[in-house]
């Protein structure tokens, strides 16, 4: 049924619901990411050759099962229009904003890695994110395909 004003049919009771919890879990990495006052007085009153340091905080911890894609999808765009590559520390989320720097742990072995979301997905239920094929090299992944993993959001105090 289309509405008469409008021209399209309303939303539908769950993908408001959806919506809503990916605003609910989107806040707080937004509201993370963007800089204190503090840190932009402090800004104002840095030297200009004198460059900022990146330390990283972690703003919240998710845990799930993370797969990897490799060869077949190098050289071919992202969600993000970046060209993937099989040798870059990148990953895909389902609704992590583009840029959003993660550390990665294998809870089986202890190994990490810090990656960088730069495409949309897993599309399998079940998964939490898709690493790259070295991101899933440094955890000693690429025989298994899949991983029981903690997922660190950074925070980046550099900006």
């Amino acid at each position: 049924m289309t509405s008469f004003f409008f021209g399209h049919r309303p939303r539908s009771e769950f993908s408001r619901r959806r919506g809503l919890w990916a605003a609910l879990f989107l806040l707080p990495a937004l509201l993370a990411a963007r800089p204190s006052a503090a840190e932009q007085a402090s800004d104002a009153v840095r030297p200009a050759g004198l460059q900022r340091v990146a330390t990283y905080s972690v703003a919240r911890s998710l845990v799930g099962i993370a797969s990897w894609y490799g060869r077949q999808h190098a050289g071919r765009p992202t969600a993000s229009g970046e060209i993937h590559s099989i040798h870059l520390r990148t990953a895909a989320h389902r609704n992590l904003p583009f840029g959003t720097m993660l550390k990665v742990t294998n809870l089986r072995n202890g190994r990490t890695s810090v990656v960088r979301v730069n495409d949309r997905g897993p599309f399998v239920a079940g998964r939490a994110i898709d690493l790259s094929e070295q991101a899933a090299r440094d955890l000693a992944m690429l025989d298994q395909g899949l991983a029981h993993v903690r997922l660190e959001i950074l925070h980046d105090h550099a900006r």
